[in-house]
């Protein structure tokens, strides 16, 4: 199974932001749309960040409440990891463990094309191996 498995089930839709925001604009904005982490977008719907709660946390934590003034470009994470629809769920997943980050962009030809949660690819492994196992107990039933 890939990565374009769960775009397809899930979407395509990704909540993206502008650098120029500030703090204050992307906080309200997770929270208005209940997720852990926005895109920042460059020219051409190029990925030139992210910024997570944990970003947002670490500026808070650094500036206090004035970091809420600052904008997305000073908090973001600038070296993302990306990945293809054709990634299979197992590496994407090893590379999320062990880089330890629960979002990741996917990219189609230079663009965004999505993105992905660790709880999108946990929710889908867990189909896959139930459906694994329904067929094994159908196999087993009929031998």
């Amino acid at each position: 199974m890939t990565v374009r498995a769960i775009l397809s089930l899930k979407g395509k839709d990704c909540v993206t932001i502008a650098p120029e925001a500030t703090l204050a604009e992307a906080a309200r904005l997770l929270s208005e749309k209940r997720i852990g982490a926005a895109v920042v977008i460059g020219p051409g719907q190029r990925v030139a960040g992210i910024l997570s709660e944990r970003d947002i946390v670490r500026a808070l934590s650094k500036h206090a409440a004035g970091a809420l003034a600052q904008t997305v470009a000073s908090a973001m994470t600038r070296e993302v990891v990306t990945c293809t629809a054709d990634e299979t769920i197992p590496s994407l997943m090893q590379r999320m463990t062990a880089g330890r980050f629960r979002h990741v962009p996917v990219v189609e030809h230079g663009r965004l094309a999505g993105i992905v949660s660790i709880g999108d690819v946990v929710k889908h492994r867990i189909e896959e191996v139930e459906r694994e196992s329904q067929a094994l107990k159908e196999y087993i039933a009929t031998a």
